[in-house]
């Protein structure tokens, strides 16, 4: 089996919506550290099992610097966010979202 992990860095806003009362539902900002976990039994014809390129350009360059209610069709939780990255890049089987220090969802695909 091979693995690759790729972490970046995006900074984004969002808002959520909660049924109780919280800071969080007012827009604000964070540094979000993402990190990809990949595997695969083979490698593909390049000899990878997923282009770290194509982790940034179908995840970091669609989230940068935008305000992520207004890209992603769902309430943006970090829980929401982490499966929702996992289900963009092939091989991927983990997500770690970190929104900030101390604060991290963790996304992981049940075996099949």
């Amino acid at each position: 089996m091979f693995y690759i992990e790729k972490t970046i860095e995006i900074s984004a806003s969002h808002q959520l919506k909660l049924d109780y009362e919280s800071k969080c539902t007012r827009l604000h900002g964070h540094n979000w550290l993402i990190t990809f976990y990949c595997k695969a039994r083979e490698l593909d014809a390049n000899g990878m099992v997923v282009d770290f390129t194509l982790i940034r350009k179908r995840v970091e360059d669609l989230l940068d610097h935008q305000n992520l209610n207004e890209v992603l069709p769902f309430n943006p939780t970090a829980e929401n966010i982490a499966r929702w990255c996992a289900g963009q890049i092939p091989h991927c089987y983990k997500v770690r979202v970190q929104e900030s220090l101390g604060n991290v969802a963790v996304y992981e695909r049940d075996e099949e």
